[in-house]
């Protein structure tokens, strides 16, 4: 028995028998026939990668505004730096590794301009017309609003890839959503795949917001050594490696981190599975709480990390002052485009008169406005605002 067998990871390749699976799957809305030489989530990926909404990550702030420093994550490489994590926990796990780097690469195709700020902003906008909320809007991207192919709207994902992307949803909005919905109305569990994304997701944001956050200055190494997950790790480097350089050994800290996360997740998803024994992946949706998980001590780690996170980075002053920059910019464009519907580009014009026949249909304008807003990357969404309200600017 090797290493690996040893601490009871699966040989790479291997599926569990409660992994997701092309051969179980419950399809696509719009049948086609089964790719050549990928699979059917390897087709998933690939048509996320090769989407408009995908390209536009990098332009698409994770913390920083693009234009603040060229260094700094954006939703692009945080999408990234999610998959990675994921496909590695998922071989530990013998999950779907195609699938859960499909669910990863497209887990934030619908944010807005301006991170959370923008999202907040755009859903003040859409209270009225039924609210904005990212991972619905991802779900809408690859669904609806990619235009790409002949036979149908979006990229016509499969079931579980659009379960993974789903993450949350309101009962209010789970009603309109079909097969997608019912989990949320019946109190059902997603997938294996879906859960370790979403806390891939979690893993990488909080790890590589302290990272951005130590280069940008907005946070420094004596603050975060009140914060137990990364004092630990600190102490271990600076033990071992007392003459580093600092910004090696920040990154050693951070490496550790993540690490530390990733093992504790691996070994007490493990654990949950081995005790629930699910013989298939509707078992693990039948099971009455996510199998997927990380143990009571690095969940209470993790808190005191976010707590840290959003008091010291998220609220810092120079943060606020680009989101209340982004509340401006997100606000007045949307107020403008649903003002005059003319001062949108001319296929959203269209989409427009395609809702407008029924003066009740409001909140499907307003929808197309937010559809187009949602779209814009940081630099664009300045530019038509610059455009739109700048004296100075005629083009």
């Amino acid at each position: 028995m090797n290493a690996a067998s040893e601490r009871g990871v699966v040989p790479a390749g291997v599926l569990m028998p409660y992994a997701a699976s092309t051969e179980v799957s419950r399809g696509r809305r719009h049948a086609e026939s089964s790719p050549l030489y990928r699979s059917e989530y390897q087709r998933d990926r690939d048509r996320i990668v090769h989407s408009g909404a995908f390209r536009r990550l990098e332009y698409k702030t994770q913390v920083f505004v693009n234009h603040e420093g060229d260094m700094f994550r954006t939703r692009l490489t945080h999408s990234v730096e999610v998959a990675q994590i994921a496909r590695s926990a998922a071989r530990a796990l013998g999950l779907n590794e195609d699938l859960i780097e499909a669910i990863a690469l497209a887990h934030d195709l619908g944010h807005t301009p301006f991170g959370h700020a923008g999202q907040d902003a755009l859903n003040r906008c859409m209270k009225d017309y039924g609210g904005f909320e990212h991972n619905l809007q991802s779900l809408r991207v690859v669904d609806e609003l990619e235009e790409r192919y002949a036979e149908f709207d979006g990229l016509n994902l499969t079931y579980e890839t659009r379960e993974g992307i789903l993450k949350h949803c309101s009962m209010a909005h789970a009603g309109a959503l079909g097969e997608l919905g019912e989990r949320f109305l019946h109190k059902r569990q997603p997938g294996l795949e879906a859960q370790l994304a979403n806390l891939a997701d979690e893993i990488a944001y909080n790890n590589h917001d302290v990272d951005d956050g130590l280069r940008s200055g907005l946070i420094t190494v004596e603050q975060l050594n009140e914060v137990a997950l990364f004092a630990e790790q600190y102490r271990e480097v600076m033990a071992a490696y007392p003459a580093l350089a600092q910004r090696r050994l920040l990154h050693e800290v951070v490496r550790r981190m993540i690490n530390a996360q990733v093992t504790d997740l691996v070994e007490t998803s493990r654990a949950a599975i081995a005790t629930a024994a699910p013989r298939s992946i509707e078992e693990v949706r039948s099971a009455p709480a996510p199998l997927i998980g990380f143990s009571g001590g690095m969940r209470t780690r993790l808190l005191d990390l976010k707590r840290f996170l959003r008091e010291e980075l998220y609220q810092h002053y120079r943060v606020r002052r680009m989101t209340a920059k982004a509340d401006r910019v997100v606000g007045n464009l949307f107020d403008a485009f649903m003002k005059d519907a003319h001062l949108l580009p001319p296929d959203y014009q269209r989409k427009i008169a395609q809702v407008s026949g029924d003066v009740q249909n409001i909140a499907a304008r307003a929808r197309v406005v937010a559809d187009y807003v949602a779209g814009m990357t940081d630099r664009y969404a300045i530019g038509e605002y610059e455009r739109l309200f700048d004296p100075a600017r005629l083009t």
